[in-house]
């Protein structure tokens, strides 16, 4: 399943960003996702699926790497991210 969302499946798509704010990833309803860090965009990008809760990457240089969201949070290998407020 790619990052669009069926029923049970986390809500995942939208920016995700550490406390810092160094980390942004912004995880697409089309599967794909663009992390930032720090000045430098678009550090990592590849493709993701979802299984209820838990959140497999592969980047498009090869790597995986895996993550889940647990209570509105997203732990995503060593980093903690959040769900950026929107503006209204």
């Amino acid at each position: 399943m790619t990052g669009n969302i069926d029923t049970g499946q986390a809500d995942v798509v939208g920016m995700w960003v550490t406390a810092d704010g160094h980390i942004r990833q912004e995880l697409r309803a089309d599967g794909r996702y663009d992390e930032a860090r720090g000045s430098r965009r678009s550090a990592y990008t590849g493709r993701y699926t979802v299984t209820g809760h838990h959140i497999d990457y592969v980047d498009d240089s090869g790597f995986t790497a895996t993550g889940d969201i647990r209570d509105g949070v997203l732990y995503h290998e060593h980093l903690v991210l959040h769900r950026e407020e929107q503006q209204a």
